[in-house]
């Protein structure tokens, strides 16, 4: 795996955050206090702070759908990310982008998703078939 990236961002709710990050992503909680906690986000660190969410707003394009920017996310092997759609649509997720495949049969063919967190964090989730799919143009 590459290096891990570090991101830390605010929440409004840390209970909120933990049972949407825990919960519903699977990510496994690490260290906390009373201000904020950082999970396991599929072997990336996030640290969720108290306090105001960045702005955010649907400047992104993607093909014909605007999508929040800024975001982030992560790119999963494509059985992880169908694992995960599969939870999120049973969980009733809001999707800004329900999970489908775009660029399909073309180089980069991609199965993405965006949604937000309870604090209205926009995340994209992408998966790829291989590792040599992500960069491929």
């Amino acid at each position: 795996m590459p290096v891990p990236f570090h991101l830390a961002f605010h929440v409004r709710d840390l209970d909120e955050a933990r049972a949407f990050y825990g919960g519903v992503l699977g990510a496994d909680e690490g260290r906390s206090t009373e201000t904020w906690v950082d999970f396991d986000f599929f072997g990336h660190q996030l640290s969720l702070h108290l306090g105001q969410p960045f702005a955010n707003a649907p400047t992104g394009r993607v093909g014909d759908h605007r999508v929040p920017m800024p975001h982030f996310g992560v790119v999963l092997p494509l059985d992880q990310w169908t694992a995960l759609a599969g939870r999120l649509e049973e969980g009733q997720t809001d999707f800004i982008m329900a999970p489908q495949v775009r660029f399909k049969g073309e180089p980069g063919e991609q199965w993405t998703m965006f949604f937000r967190d309870p604090s209205g964090n926009p995340i994209e989730i992408k998966g790829f078939a291989s590792d040599a799919a992500i960069f491929a143009h």
